[in-house]
C-alpha cells in the first residue's frame, strides 16, 4: 500500500514538474519572434556633430555584441567623422572623454554614407521598396517573425527630424511608414529610440500595433550633449545615448533585464531633459519583454516530445576538389568585438593626458592679474 501511494506522489510531481517546464517555454517564447534586425541613424553631418555619429556607433557596437550580426544590420551616418581631417586620432570616434573606448573599431559596416542618407532611402529601407539592383546589406529582409530595433539621432524639433540640414521627416511620414511595414508583415514588434530635442513629438502620431518608442526628451526640452573633449575640440556624445550606452554595457546575452529597466535610464537628475517612452501599443507587459528581445539575437530552439535517435553512423559527405587558389587564401575571423565594459569607467593615461576643462581659461586670468599688478590698466591698450 506504502508502495502504491508513494509512486502516486512521484507520478504527481513528475506531472506538476511537467507542467512547470511548458508553462517556462511558453513564457521563454512569448515575444513569438524568430530573428532580430536593426537599423540605426546619424542624420547630421558637419564635425561639430561628432557626437551623433559617436551615438549611432555606440548602439551598434552594443548590438553586434549582444549578438547580432552585420548581414541584420542596417546603419547609416551621414558623415564619416573618423577620416575627418579635423580628427587629431584618425580612424577613431570616441564616446568617452578620456579617449578610452573607440567605438569605431576595426570591422565597421557602414551600409549607407554621406548623401545616401536621405528621408527617402530612409523610408524605402523601412518599407522595403527598393530597387532591384539593391543589394542586400543595404536592405531591411524582415518577416513577420521579426523583432527590429530603430535607432535615430541628429537635430530635432516639434514634429520633425532633420536629415543632413537640408530636409526633414515628420512624425506623420514616419507613422505612415510603421503602419506600411505593418501591413506588409514586415515586424513583429518593433523599438523605436530616438535621440533629439523634442524626441517624444516624434512618436505622438505612431498607430500601428506592437510597437514601443522611446525619446530622449519630451516637447519643448532639448536634448542635451555630453562629454566635452578639448583634444578633440567637440562634445563626444549626448547625454541620454551616453548612459543608454552604460546600461547596455551590462547586459550580456542570457541577461533577463526588462525594458521597464530601460525606462529608468538617464533620469532627469542626468540627462536634464525628461526622457519619454510609449507603450500603449505594445500588446505585451514591458516588464516582460527582456533587452535581449530587440538590442540580442535569437537562438532558434525547437522543443519536440518525440524521440531522436542519435546512434545512427554519420555519412560522410563526397569532398569535391579543392583548387590550389582557394587554399591559398588568407583565412579570416572575427576579433573579439571591441573593448570590454570596463573601459568606460576606467582612469585616462598618462599618455592620452589632455588640460582639465578650464585650464587655459585659468592661466588666461593668471596672466592678466600679473599684468594689472605690474603695469596697471592704463596699458591694456597693448593687448588688445
Amino acid at each position: 500500500m506504502k508502495t502504491v501511494i508513494l509512486f502516486g506522489l512521484f507520478a504527481a510531481y513528475l506531472l506538476v514538474d511537467s507542467i512547470n517546464i511548458e508553462d517556462s517555454a511558453e513564457n521563454f517564447f512569448s515575444s513569438g519572434h524568430t530573428n532580430n534586425w536593426a537599423v540605426l541613424v546619424c542624420t547630421s553631418r558637419f564635425w561639430f556633430n561628432y557626437r551623433h555619429v559617436a551615438n549611432t556607433l555606440s548602439v551598434y557596437r552594443s548590438v553586434k555584441r549582444l549578438g547580432i550580426p552585420d548581414s541584420h544590420i542596417v546603419l547609416m551616418l551621414a558623415d564619416d567623422m573618423a577620416c575627418n581631417h579635423r580628427n587629431p586620432k584618425p580612424a577613431t570616434v570616441f564616446s568617452h572623454k578620456n579617449m578610452e573606448l573607440n567605438v569605431y573599431g576595426d570591422d565597421v559596416e557602414v551600409d549607407y554614407r554621406g548623401y545616401e542618407v536621405t528621408v527617402e532611402n530612409f523610408l524605402r529601407v523601412l518599407t522595403g521598396r527598393l530597387p532591384l539592383s539593391t543589394p542586400r546589406s543595404k536592405r531591411l529582409l524582415s518577416d513577420d517573425r521579426s523583432n527590429i530595433l530603430i535607432y535615430l539621432t541628429g537635430h530635432g524639433g516639434n514634429g520633425f527630424l532633420k536629415f543632413q540640414d537640408s530636409e526633414e521627416i515628420s512624425n506623420v511620414e514616419l507613422a505612415d511608414a510603421f503602419e506600411q511595414m505593418w501591413q506588409k508583415r514586415r515586424y513583429n514588434e518593433l523599438l523605436f529610440i530616438i535621440d533629439t530635442c523634442q524626441g517624444a513629438s516624434m512618436y505622438e502620431r505612431f498607430y500601428s500595433p506592437n510597437l514601443m518608442a522611446l525619446a530622449s526628451s519630451q516637447v519643448g526640452e532639448d536634448s542635451l550633449s555630453h562629454q566635452p573633449d578639448l583634444a578633440i575640440g567637440v562634445h563626444l556624445m549626448d547625454r541620454y545615448t551616453f548612459y543608454l550606452l552604460e546600461f547596455l554595457e551590462d547586459i550580456h546575452p542570457a541577461s533577463k533585464a526588462n525594458m521597464k529597466d530601460l525606462f529608468k535610464v538617464c533620469p532627469k537628475s542626468q540627462c536634464v531633459s525628461t526622457p519619454g517612452h510609449h507603450t500603449d501599443l505594445f500588446l505585451r507587459d514591458p516588464e516582460s519583454v527582456l533587452i535581449t528581445d530587440f538590442f540580442g539575437s535569437v537562438r532558434k530552439v525547437e522543443i519536440t516530445t518525440g524521440a531522436i535517435n542519435l546512434t545512427d553512423p554519420i555519412t560522410q559527405s563526397e569532398e569535391t576538389p579543392v583548387s590550389e587558389e582557394e587554399v591559398q587564401k588568407e583565412m579570416y575571423s572575427y576579433v573579439d568585438q571591441l573593448p570590454v565594459s570596463e573601459i568606460i569607467r576606467q582612469k585616462p593615461k598618462q599618455k592620452d593626458w589632455h588640460p582639465p576643462d578650464g585650464f587655459i581659461l585659468g592661466l588666461w586670468t593668471l596672466i592678466l592679474l600679473v599684468f594689472f599688478k605690474t603695469y596697471g590698466i592704463k596699458h591694456l591698450k597693448h593687448i588688445f
